[in-house]
């Protein structure tokens, strides 16, 4: 099989990899006093310590989580009493969930947030405005800094989902709080964290005996953790060719590929007209090479885009399929996927026709 769905879940890095194994080795629960706990303990500060460098936090500001999920669910808990939130139209739906009453900030066809609404609904009070760094679905980069200074501006908050960036280009602490997942970036599932800004502070939504300086109770995995930091110390590949070969080689077939020109160098949305996205992902799959409708956590339920519907995309939304390129990629991957694409687009296309 060719694995081209990175950004449902990168593989596993062999530093990552090694990370765990080591850990899992250590008996001592963290918050224990003895040799056993110390040992533990220093394996964690030491990982925290590591995100928060890679990063540009303070280690006292890196608090562990589940995923990104928890990360962005905790950021929004505890930063929007007193607050209204704003979140943007193609943002994943661990930060739609997490505030369904929210005001809806519009994005344009490249799905690129419309600022100069954000700056309106600014200016009507306290607000904390939630913003990815990176769309998980076509890539599509944020102006991130200029949200920020029109966050700082209007005296708001800003919570960025860096999920699907961390590890495929370089990032750091923007606005007030940064959500960050493991498995995205090429460390193990069931480890991510939240970075808060200077002076931000969270409130835990699982309460227990103290963990994580009392805003996040339960023992750490600690096994997950020190490969989540030995994944976000690794390199950053650079994946541009290989991405516009999967593009140019889909284009030639008839595809059109969305989300504009800024985005990440792994990830590709490319629809092609009158081909159902579930149809092409499982001819692909029977062709031996794995790729995506839409976000990993819609898996089994394949529907229309609701990021591509708030681009305009139209009848497109549910024609399309994202590739996103692993750390490990190789022109032989890409080869894979040109031969399978245009075998399937081949046959698929003269029936949509």
């Amino acid at each position: 099989m060719t694995y081209l769905d990175a950004n449902a879940s990168e593989p596993l890095r062999p530093e990552a990899r090694a990370a765990v194994i080591a850990a899992l080795d250590l008996a001592g629960n963290p918050a224990s006093i003895h040799a056993a706990g110390r040992a533990a303990r220093r394996v964690m500060e030491d990982a925290r310590a590591a995100i928060a460098h890679r990063y540009g936090a303070a280690p006292g500001s890196v608090v562990f989580t589940s995923g990104g999920t928890e990360a962005n669910a905790l950021a929004i808990h505890s930063l929007r009493p007193g607050r209204r939130v704003i979140v943007g139209a193609t943002e994943h739906d661990a930060v739609r969930a997490a505030a369904p009453d929210a005001a809806v900030l519009p994005v344009d066809g490249d799905g690129v947030a419309d600022l100069d609404v954000l700056a309106r609904l600014l200016a009507d009070g306290p607000a904390l405005v939630c913003l990815m760094l990176a769309n998980n679905e076509t890539g599509t980069l944020q102006p991130i800094e200029a949200a920020a200074a029109l966050c700082r501006a209007h005296g708001a908050l800003l919570h960025v989902d860096a999920v699907q960036a961390a590890g495929r280009m370089p990032c750091g602490m923007v606005g007030d709080s940064m959500a960050l997942s493991s498995h995205k970036l090429g460390g193990p599932k069931g480890a991510g964290a939240l970075l808060l800004g200077p002076g931000v502070d969270v409130a835990p939504m699982i309460a227990g005996g103290g963990q994580e300086r009392g805003r996040r109770g339960g023992t750490p995995a600690l096994p997950a953790i020190a490969g989540f930091a030995a994944a976000a110390g690794a390199a950053i590949p650079d994946l541009h060719m290989l991405r516009d070969a999967v593009e140019h080689a889909a284009m030639s077939c008839g595809a059109l590929v969305l989300g504009g020109a800024h985005r990440l160098p792994n990830t590709s949305c490319l629809a092609l007209p009158g081909v159902p996205a579930g149809t092409q992902v499982i001819a692909l799959d029977l062709a031996l090479v794995e790729v995506s409708a839409g976000a990993a956590c819609s898996s089994g339920k394949v529907a229309r885009s609701r990021v591509l519907d708030a681009m305009g995309c139209g009848a497109l939304a549910g024609q399309a399929i994202r590739v996103s390129l692993p750390w490990n990629a190789t022109a032989a991957d890409v080869a894979a996927f040109q031969d399978a694409y245009a075998g399937m687009a081949a046959r698929l296309g003269k029936r949509a026709a």
